[in-house]
């Protein structure tokens, strides 16, 4: 009964037969990597973002370096609690929700507050922005008289057309670039190959002349 030959042994019957080059990593990794990219683009649900601005502006007791300081102090309070929950009634979602998916910005140089809503609907992501800006600034009427700033609604959240979360084609080209790079990674610390060492020739009995006997 004989046996299946072994991958080391068909590759001692056929001396032709080349073995891998060492870069095979770079591009298998690459490879893998692209597909696991676009696979979780295409799985990855849609998000869509929108933002509104409220700016904050000096009454006749302030200026406008105070209004840029209280700009940035209710930038920060704009997802706290307080604010959250007079919000979740306009968006008609729960506050929980609300700080999940609301972020805030603010700049150094300009007394405005940026509202940003998240969501995988887009009118929803609109209603958490819209809201967030109405509530901040209904908060800060109530304490005008003693900060001396207001607050207004400069811009309204647009319900988004496009998604902004990447596109397939984006995670495919990050996953290939980043399985590229492990390749790389993978050549570095893998051992070099050694080549076998050369036979020597045997050696010729003293007195018999190089070539053979005649």
């Amino acid at each position: 009964m004989s046996e299946f030959p072994s991958p080391w042994r068909r590759m001692r019957a056929h001396p032709g037969a080349r073995p891998l080059p060492r870069w095979w990593p770079v591009p298998v990794c690459a490879l893998a990597g692209a597909l696991a990219g676009g696979v979780y683009g295409l799985a990855r649900p849609a998000e869509y973002t929108a933002t509104s601005y409220v700016v904050v502006t000096p009454t006749d007791k302030s200026d406008p370096a105070t209004a840029l300081g209280f700009a940035q102090a209710y930038g920060r309070v704009a997802t706290q609690v307080a604010v959250i929950g007079d919000a979740q009634a306009w968006a008609g979602v729960p506050a929980d929700t609300i700080r999940r998916n609301v972020q805030t910005a603010t700049s150094p140089d300009a007394p405005m507050i940026a509202i940003t809503g998240t969501s995988g609907r887009p009118g929803e992501a609109a209603d958490i922005a819209n809201a967030v800006a109405r509530a901040l600034t209904v908060n800060g009427e109530h304490t005008e008289e003693s900060t001396g700033v207001r607050l207004v609604q400069f811009s309204r959240a647009a319900k988004p057309v496009d998604p902004s979360s990447a596109p397939a084609s984006l995670t495919a080209l990050v996953g290939g670039c980043a399985g590229g790079l492990t390749g790389g990674l993978i050549l570095l610390v893998r051992p070099k190959r050694r080549e076998p060492a050369p036979v020597p020739a045997p050696a010729l009995p003293s007195g018999v002349p190089y070539g053979g006997a005649r």
